[in-house]
């Protein structure tokens, strides 16, 4: 080695291959990231970065920091923000990524591509009047519901690294700035659609669905009407998806359409929260005032979104615009049957229900129904269930409980499998474990009022065992006190 050369540091592995940046120059803006003041690395993801073909050895210290901060651009990157559309509580608004960069498309060893995206990285055309940054809360909270959704089976974009910035934003009051890096299947979203549509360029529309198909759905690409087809699977995806929030309890809290992603992840992490009592109209969001994001409206508004998606394709599926209509029409109002298929299979799993009987619905609904009654906390009811025998907790001396734990264990009968399967089976559908709200608010605090991680590390594996019992004396599994006040979620923008 030359005196001119390179220090000799461990290859970090990253291995771009950025197809997006090859769509049409409308869907992106090229540009790197603002940098930022004294970047400093405050959690890192080493699995996942292990998973992504990444070596954390040579992550860590100055060099992650500035990577991960925008300040250095990995070799083979190209750094854009992403142009993009969306009905913002209803609402169309031409957006795009006002304070995100995708950085380029990660290529595993296994083949696998996946999108590494800064959050909090500075303006971009994109950002009307906000800064493009973010502060160290939200940037950890995504980090942990995030990583908490992927532990418990749910697809999700995921959370590799969140670094400080050492610059203030400014919000109510000066916090500490920070980026958060997540990584993706894609950031395709029903927004993208819409942007594309709404600047009326068939090629370009057309472009993007072609992109879409070949990157998430390849096997849709020789079917009669791929365009049809591609409405339909991420239909499929999406009432999958969203069962599986309702399965645990989970609240996006903010379902526009920008924040749907076509490849079937969770994304967007800035409201949502999971529910501890169980109330169908359950809203934690601040900004939700009449509730349309609530716990129990979460598949109509999957719904009304997949709507707005068919209407950007129409033209791609049929060239007479009411053959189109029909068609999509079709194939979005079958969506109630499909996710009521994917919910009511998980609500059998969770009560240990290995056949199918004709009224195994309103079991389960009458189960709810019980459980809104008396305020029955969702994630432990579910939970003692499992216990074999009928639990001692007040709420499940009840008449009206007594009564359906009557039913249920006269259906369990009926079904061919021991109560060990079901016993089985039920810890493995119902977690011992979510992130309660209050435990993320004190992890959150401890970190970003203390500068202490250890909280936030202590949930985190909890949480990465999600159907593990914790310790009893841990409380991990307790939801907050009564005295508690109600429990509200902020965008964090």
């Amino acid at each position: 080695m030359t005196s001119s050369s390179k220090p000799n540091r461990p290859d970090a592995g990253w291995h771009f291959d950025n197809s997006y940046a090859r769509l049409p120059a409308a869907f992106h803006v090229r540009m790197n990231p603002v940098p930022v003041r004294t970047p400093k690395r405050v959690i890192f993801n080493e699995a996942l970065a292990q998973s992504l073909g990444l070596n954390p050895e040579a992550l860590k210290g100055e060099e992650g920091a500035a990577i991960f901060a925008g300040n250095k651009v990995p070799e083979g990157a190209e750094p854009l923000a992403q142009a993009y559309a969306g009905h913002q509580f209803g609402h169309f608004t031409m957006l795009g990524d006002g304070r995100a960069i995708l950085l380029g498309e990660q290529v595993t060893p296994q083949g696998a591509r996946f999108d590494i995206q800064f959050k909090g990285s500075g303006r971009t055309p994109f950002s009307r009047n906000g800064d493009g940054r973010a502060a160290l809360g939200p940037m950890l909270r995504e980090y942990i519901i995030s990583e908490a959704l992927h532990a418990l089976g749910i697809p999700t974009t995921r959370s590799l690294a969140v670094v400080t910035t050492g610059e203030p934003v400014f919000r109510e009051t000066p916090l500490e700035g920070a980026i958060l890096t997540r990584t993706a299947a894609s950031h395709i979203r029903v927004g993208t659609f819409e942007y594309a549509a709404a600047r009326g360029n068939p090629d370009d529309l057309r472009a993007l669905a072609d992109y879409t198909l070949r990157r998430h759905f390849p096997d849709l690409a020789a079917t009669e009407n791929p365009y049809l087809a591609l409405l339909e699977a991420v239909m499929e995806r999406q009432a999958s998806l969203v069962a599986r929030w309702l399965l645990v309890g989970f609240i996006h809290g903010v379902m526009n359409t920008d924040n749907v992603a076509l490849g079937g992840e969770t994304i967007d992490y800035g409201p949502c929260a999971f529910m501890d009592a169980y109330d169908p109209d359950t809203v934690f969001s601040s900004i939700d005032h009449h509730g349309r994001y609530a716990y129990g409206r979460q598949p109509q508004i999957a719904q009304w979104n997949l709507a707005r998606l068919a209407e950007t394709l129409l033209s791609l599926i049929h060239e007479d615009h009411q053959a189109a209509v029909s068609m999509a029409t079709g194939a979005i109002t079958g969506f109630p049957d499909t996710f009521r298929q994917y919910w009511l299979a998980g609500m059998r799993a969770k009560l240990g229900l290995s056949n199918q009987e004709a009224d195994d619905g309103a079991l389960v609904e009458d189960l709810l129904s019980c459980m809104h009654r008396h305020g029955a906390d969702f994630t432990n009811t579910f939970r003692d269930l499992a216990s074999g025998s009928q639990p001692e907790a007040s709420v499940f001396q009840a008449p009206d409980f007594q009564q359906w734990f009557a039913r249920w264990q006269a259906r369990l009968k009926r079904q061919p499998d021991a109560w060990e399967t079901a016993r089985q089976c039920m810890n493995t559908h119902n977690p011992a474990v979510i992130p309660r709200n209050h435990r993320v608010e004190e992890a959150l605090a401890a970190a970003v009022e203390r500068a202490d991680l250890s909280v936030m590390e202590n949930l985190l594996d909890v949480l990465a065992r999600p159907y593990d019992d914790p310790p009893e004396e841990s409380g991990y599994h307790l939801p907050a006190p009564p005295s508690a006040e109600p429990y509200r979620t902020f965008c964090g923008t």
